[in-house]
Order: structure tokens, then C-alpha cells, then sequence
């Protein structure tokens, strides 16, 4: 078969199973995702022997260090998939729910209902654990998935496909409700995204240049996450030592996703004292400092920043430090070169603190808290969809009610319109 005819023949059945998975009760969806939790269990030895292939092409062609890591299965990858995946099948089942019921004055009562997307697409890269994460969310939530992972995750992804299938072949789910496209021919997105018969939606997960190409390229509606350009704002009342463990998770305790920090913002009287000390920490960290003028006179060993690099996601052990004159200035300065991800602001002053929740545009804002927290499962959504840097239909970490939508539910007892 063709590239063209395997993809199409992935689209119809998709859809076929899209309107059984749509019926299925809570119950039935809750087994599927308990099975597929134990299939990859069982499955573990071999759906890592896959990913060594996988790991073994990536450092040939020289992927980054970040990549690789999240490009990497192993015993707690495997742990986390299956517990992702009981989690989503303990929360509660968003379809059939109703956000609302009122009386007209004829006496009609309406209701909106939640109902399934249909068939969402999963445009991804280097992260196998997405295969997983999205089927329980897709499933769950009453949605077929077609899923189309990046060339180096390919072993893994026909390994977790192979195991899904098994799993819901044991179900009273369809097994096409789930399926991974086992080819790495690029033209395969391209087909993918001309199917809006079949596809309802499409969510990419990747670097910048991935998204802004399916958002291009594609005839059926997207959702975006371009990128996380994350920032921390120390504030000039902020505990320095809070502000430096926070800063510090956010910027080495995973470098290479998107939730980590990019640009930190230190108030210009907190400055003296607390970059000398943040900045012997990163250093150990083997973190590089970008900063503005003020920031390369106080750390005489950092570099100094270009215009281009407040713009930037690194994925990598690399921070912009800017010094800013108060809470108005980081503000500003986010709304200038943020992306609409993630934002901090480390502070004892309540209304400085109100100020920055209310005023930045962000999906999600925190007060002394990491930016790391900018996720499904640590928000109690139970496994992620991805983070949505656009506002339609959904802002943030993408959860089990955000894969779906609604539909007017009438009830009458004979009336008609004058």
C-alpha cells in the first residue's frame, strides 16, 4: 500500500470507531485504559528493547541531549504511563454531563450537553509517552485518535501501538479507536491533514517550526502551542530563598520541556544580592547566563544577551536574566517577548501578587510557585493533551473536558414556535 492508502485507510476506520467509542459507557472506557495500563506493563521488556533502537538512531544523528531524555522509555517511563492512565480512568466522565438546565417561559427546558470531538488527530515529536497519554485522554473523553509520532520515536511508537491494539482487542472497545501511523514518510502528515471528513480536530506537540507547519498545511481546525517562552519574576519583597529554589526547579529540573523556565525577571533592588547567589547555583548547574546590561555589571561571567534572545525557548541549560525596575516593567516585558505559556512571580506583596494573576495573559500564572507545575497531572487533570497557547477552544493543559465539546439537549411537551 501506498503511504497515501495506508493513512486513508487509518481516517475511515478511525472515524467508524469514533461513533462506537462516542456511545460507550464509563465502565467500558475505564477497562480499556486499565488494560492497556497492564499490556504495557506486561510489556515493558519489549517496548524497551524498541526504544534502545530508537535512542541508538538518535544519538547517531546527533539529537540533543534534552531530545534524548525525553525521547527515552525506561522502568519509570513505563510506571508513569500506566499510572497516567489509571488516573485518567479514576476521574469523572466528562460526557453526558450537563453545564446547565433552565426553563424557557413556553415551558421548553434546555440543557447543553457534553459530547465527544470525534477524531483527533496527534501531530507529535520525540516523546513516546504522548502515544500513551493521549489515548487514555482520547478514549476517556469518547474520542477515536490517530496518532503520528516523530521518525526517531518509530520503534517505540509501533511497540505501544502493537500493545494498545492488544489490549482493546480484550475490550468492548473498537481496536481502531487507537492507532498509531507506522509510517515515517513525511508526505504521511500532509495526507493526514487534507482529511477533514474524517478528522475533526488536530493537535500538534513539538518545536515551533513542526506547529507552524501543520498550522499551514492543515484544512481541519488546530489547536496551537507554539511555544514556552516561561518567565520568573523575583519581586523586590520576594524570599530569597524561596525565589532561588523556585527559579531553580524551573530552569534545571527538566531544561529541555516546555513548562521550564526561559527568561528570569529580578527586580532591580533585589538584584545585588540575589543574583551573586542564583547565579553559583546555575553555575554548578552548568547553566549559561544571557543577561541585559545591569545583569553582565553585577555577574561579570555572564553573556551578554541580544534582542533575540528574550524571544527564545532554548530547551537547553540556557537562561536570559533581565533586571527590571518593578512588577509594571516584568509585565511589561512579558507581554513584549512572552508566548502566552507560563508565568511566576516570587513575592510577599499581596497586591503585587494580585496584579501580576489578574494583568498577565498567560494560560497559566503562579504565585511563588515553580513554572514546572504547568501540567495536567500535577493541575489534577490526570494526563494532558498538551498546553494550548491559544484560547479556542481551550487555554492551558489540555484535559479530559477540554476534548470535549457541547451540544443543546431540548425537551418539550408539544409546543410550537408563533
Amino acid at each position: 500500500m501506498t503511504v497515501e492508502e495506508i493513512v486513508l485507510q487509518i481516517t475511515k476506520s478511525a472515524k467508524k470507531a469514533a461513533a462506537a467509542v462516542a456511545c460507550a459507557s464509563t465502565a467500558a472506557k475505564n477497562d480499556a485504559l486499565k488494560a492497556i495500563a497492564d499490556k504495557i506493563t506486561d510489556q515493558a521488556p519489549y517496548i524497551q528493547s524498541q526504544n534502545v533502537l530508537d535512542l541508538e538512531a538518535a544519538r547517531k544523528s546527533g539529537l540533543s541531549d534534552a531530545m534524548i531524555d525525553r525521547l527515552t522509555v525506561g522502568d519509570d517511563t513505563i510506571t508513569a504511563m500506566a499510572a497516567g492512565l489509571m488516573e485518567v480512568a479514576g476521574l469523572q466522565d466528562p460526557v453526558g454531563s450537563s453545564d446547565g438546565t433552565w426553563i424557557r417561559p413556553n415551558g421548553l427546558e434546555v440543557s447543553r450537553v457534553r459530547i465527544p470531538l470525534g477524531v483527533i488527530g496527534i501531530v507529535y515529536e520525540s516523546r513516546p509517552n504522548v502515544t500513551i497519554d493521549a489515548a487514555g485522554l482520547c478514549l476517556k473523553s469518547g474520542n477515536a485518535v490517530i496518532l503520528r509520532g516523530g521518525s526517531e520515536a518509530i520503534h517505540s511508537n509501533r511497540a505501544l501501538a502493537e500493545s494498545i491494539s492488544d489490549a482493546l482487542s480484550k475490550t468492548r472497545l473498537p481496536e481502531n479507536a487507537v492507532q498509531v501511523i507506522p509510517v515515517t514518510d513525511r508526505i504521511a502528515i500532509n495526507v493526514l491533514l487534507e482529511r477533514e471528513e474524517e478528522i475533526d480536530l488536530i493537535i500538534p506537540r513539538g518545536g515551533e517550526g513542526l506547529i507552524r507547519f501543520v498550522v499551514e498545511n492543515s484544512k481541519i481546525p488546530v489547536l496551537k502551542h507554539y511555544k514556552g517562552v516561561c518567565h520568573v519574576y523575583v519581586d523586590r519583597t520576594a524570599d530569597m530563598k524561596m525565589a532561588g529554589d523556585l527559579c531553580f526547579n524551573a530552569k534545571v529540573q527538566r531544561p529541555g520541556v516546555c513548562n521550564a523556565m526561559e527568561t528570569l525577571l529580578v527586580h532591580r533592588d533585589a538584584a545585588p544580592v540575589f543574583l551573586p547567589e542564583i547565579d553559583a547555583r546555575f553555575r554548578e548547574a552548568g547553566v549559561e547566563i544571557r543577561g541585559c546590561e545591569e545583569t553582565c555589571r553585577i555577574l561579570p561571567t555572564a553573556i551578554k544577551a541580544g534582542e533575540a534572545d528574550w524571544y527564545e525557548e532554548y530547551l537547553d541549560l540556557i537562561l536570559s536574566v533581565k533586571v527590571v525596575e518593578d512588577v509594571d516593567a516584568a509585565m511589561a516585558h512579558i507581554s513584549r517577548y512572552g508566548s502566552h505559556h507560563t508565568e511566576a512571580i516570587v513575592t510577599a506583596d499581596y497586591r503585587n501578587a494580585e496584579r501580576f494573576l489578574r494583568e498577565v495573559d498567560s494560560s497559566v500564572v503562579l504565585v511563588n510557585a515553580s513554572t514546572r507545575f504547568n501540567d495536567g497531572g500535577q493541575l489534577g487533570l490526570g494526563a494532558e493533551m498538551g498546553i494550548s497557547t491559544s484560547k479556542l477552544h481551550a487555554f492551558g493543559p489540555m484535559g479530559l473536558k477540554e476534548l470535549t465539546t457541547t451540544k443543546f439537549v431540548v425537551r418539550g411537551s408539544g409546543q410550537v414556535r408563533t
